[in-house]
């Protein structure tokens, strides 16, 4: 088992795969060549069997200082100390290249390095062959997945499943190892031919994310925002525009037990908020990539549209369990996410009101693209009445969640704005009438006077913190009286320890989760954009706080242990402090 802190671990991108790696320099988590791929490095979810690469010094590990980002970078830093001297590791996915690349900087003294690299595949299930090419070349194979190791150092076999690489190096001298994904069937060509970049492969990674940043001209110069910003730009597949909900799998949210699933999917209302966040900054290229691939994905057709795809727009994401012991020791650890089976009405309005930011941004849709907003919106029009599984993804029974009631209006509003503006020869009572009705139903169904809160869904009285993203549909107002009542009633009856719960229903789910950090930062928004700036900024610090010491977000914290837990890091998380912060900082200034 694995008890590794999340806030110990720094998040490396490339735009296709992805790697986490812990404070003393440990990958403990990667997946190459995607963000789905089976891991190569799985210590996270099995210390035993799951596999990782590891840095010693002068035959011990290594005392670590505090870890940190290359400024505007994924480039991953650490300062070690071993016995006779002190180095720098800097780690990084190549962009475009499913290459891990370390370089370890000999700072003062001399020192004996070794670089462990213990590569299990398919989730710890496949003890590989190796095969020692020469002493700075090797590669790894198991399976349908295959490692090239290349280095100026040297490659040591040691036993059937492990490579070290040695050096001894002293001041100023250095330390490369690259470790690159690969077909099997090409390794063995591939790695004849192999030079280790792996100083080139940083400077490459260092100039991709500052480059990105520079072009976006992104309107801020808060470090927080930066790094949620860079963080949300390592979970996009760059080769089709699909965004991950988080880079990991099978993290629990509950340390008691259960609530463990596999994230490294693109939902279609986590990509488009995320472009929405992105969007804030002035960055809108993310949004206008993740419109095509949903079309894409989808065939074109509306009735086709899936909740989640896989990042290449497979549709198949059958859910499973393999055998690892699972982060804190509790499992399942599944692969594949049964949510692309569910209904949830909301992925409409997500994707149109994507759509709708297109058309005011000056894109002209053409007639493919209108014949597939068209039919979204007669499926809305048909279906907005219906129950589903809502935000949160429930399996039990469906219900008429408000929140997807809204989102249908939103989808409804933003096609017919589109229609006027674009297609006015178009069709358009249907549309007109289901989005009247839909937002009738939110507005006087959805809303218990009573308590004066705007309910999960429609005849029950539980709570959700979705009633706080209600503005964000243009079904109400935020500085409207049922919103801010159902704000104080929100953060009354959810709140923890100055954070907020998801919802208080009975979800048949083991064990108790922690408090969900995107709806503490949604809470933190409404309070900015009702005026409410003192309470708004006591909320957004407490939310702040539970970062780790690089700026990441998990998706839950535990308040009773003082842990983050749930999948790391968390998109989700990660665009709310986007929005929150946008907002607070706009009627500060105001």
């Amino acid at each position: 088992m694995s008890d590794t802190d999340l806030h110990e671990l720094g998040l490396l991108g490339d735009g296709c795969g992805s790697a986490l790696v812990r404070a003393d320099g440990t990958i403990e988590w990667c997946c190459l060549p995607r963000f789905d791929s089976g891991s190569c490095f799985g210590a996270l979810l099995d210390g035993e069997q799951g596999g990782f690469c590891s840095i010693e010094l002068d035959g011990s590990d290594a005392e670590r200082g505090a870890a940190r980002y290359a400024d505007g970078s994924l480039v991953h830093v650490v300062d070690l100390a071993g016995g006779a001297g002190r180095v720098r590791v800097e780690d990084a996915l190549a962009p475009g290249k499913q290459r891990l690349a370390r370089v370890v900087h000999v700072l003062s003294g001399r020192c004996d390095v070794v670089v462990r690299i213990v590569a299990r595949f398919d989730y710890g299930q496949t003890r590989p062959w190796l095969h020692r090419h020469d002493e700075h070349r090797a590669w790894i194979v198991g399976g349908d997945d295959a490692l090239i190791v290349s280095t100026d150092g040297t490659i040591v076999r040691c036993g059937d499943h492990e490579l070290q690489v040695h050096a001894r190096v002293g001041t100023g001298e250095r330390l490369q190892v690259s470790i690159a994904s690969c077909r099997p069937e090409d390794a063995a060509t591939l790695t004849a031919d192999a030079r280790c970049t792996a100083a080139a492969d940083i400077r490459d990674a260092l100039s991709w994310t500052r480059r990105w940043w520079a072009d976006a001209e992104a309107g801020t110069d808060d470090a927080a925002v930066v790094r949620s910003a860079l963080t949300l730009k390592a979970l996009v597949y760059e080769r089709t525009g699909a965004v991950v909900a988080a880079p990991t799998t099978s993290l629990t949210e509950a340390l008691d037990g259960g609530r463990t699933w596999d994230y490294r999917y693109a939902w279609v209302r986590d990509a488009t908020w995320t472009s929405r966040a992105l969007a804030a900054l002035g960055i809108t290229g993310v949004g206008d990539a993740f419109s095509a691939f949903v079309m894409r994905a989808s065939a074109g057709h509306a009735d086709d549209m899936q909740v989640v795809y896989g990042v290449g727009g497979e549709r198949r994401l059958h859910e499973h369990e393999v055998s690892l012991a699972g982060w804190r020791g509790v499992g399942p650890v599944r692969v594949g996410n049964a949510a692309e089976q569910q209904i949830q009405r909301d992925e409409a309005g997500e994707i149109l009101q994507q759509c709708r930011q297109r058309h005011e941004r000056g894109h002209r849709f053409d007639d493919d693209e209108w014949r597939f907003i068209s039919r979204v919106l007669d499926r809305v029009a048909r279906h907005w009445h219906e129950p589903d599984r809502g935000f949160w993804e429930l399996r039990g029974e469906p219900r008429q969640f408000v929140y997807s009631k809204a989102a249908c209006f939103a989808a409804l509003d933003a096609g017919l704005a589109i229609a006027a503006a674009q297609r006015p020869q178009a069709s358009t009572a249907g549309w007109h009438e289901a989005r009247e009705a839909a937002r009738e139903t939110v507005l006087d169904a959805g809303f218990e006077v009573e308590r004066g809160v705007f309910r999960q869904a429609v005849g029950r009285p539980d709570l959700d913190a979705t009633a706080l993203l209600l503005p964000h549909t243009g079904v109400v107002e935020w500085t409207d009286p049922r919103m801010r009542s159902t704000v104080d009633v929100l953060a009354d009856a959810l709140g923890e320890d100055g954070l907020l719960r998801r919802y208080d229903t009975v979800d048949g789910l083991p064990g108790r989760e922690g408090c969900f950090l995107a709806c503490s930062f949604w809470l933190a928004e409404c309070l900015a954009r009702q005026g409410r700036l003192d309470a708004a900024t006591e909320v957004f610090e407490r939310a702040m706080e539970t970062a780790s010491p690089l700026g990441l977000f998990s998706e839950e914290y535990d308040t009773r242990a003082g842990v983050a837990v749930g999948n790391y890091p968390q998109a989700l998380t990660h665009l709310a402090h986007v929005s929150a912060a946008v907002a607070l900082g706009r009627h500060r200034s105001d």
